[in-house]
């Protein structure tokens, strides 16, 4: 099922995937931090040090890999459109931080 906008994939498709798999937490270990722009936009942090997990809106002086992309590339990467690695060579995707983490992304998205 597509997810339709990116505060659904930080609300429920994310938390959902957390409850599905809680040793992908533990495996992951670190704070992500996401900016995605556009209308639909905002900053989120992904909290894989927290027991379960834990997304808040805003951002958080602990990550240590921080996601930059449009809204309209991000939706398209979590919904299988994108490929993630194609977007991050083509400049659609940018990471900050440790690359080690963002490999570790697609356990969680």
């Amino acid at each position: 099922m597509p997810v339709a906008s990116v505060k659904e994939i930080f609300e429920h498709h994310i938390p959902a995937k957390f409850q599905a798999k809680p040793d992908v937490v533990q495996r992951i270990g670190a704070i992500y931090q996401f900016n995605i722009s556009g209308p639909g936009g905002g900053s989120w942090s992904v909290d894989c040090t927290q027991p379960g997990g834990k997304v808040a809106a805003g951002t958080s002086p602990g990550a240590k890999c921080t996601v930059v992309a449009t809204e309209a590339d991000f939706l398209a990467i979590v919904n299988g459109k994108l490929n993630p690695q194609m977007a991050f060579m083509s400049g659609k995707l940018k990471i900050a931080g440790d690359m080690g983490l963002a490999l570790k992304l697609q356990q969680i998205l």
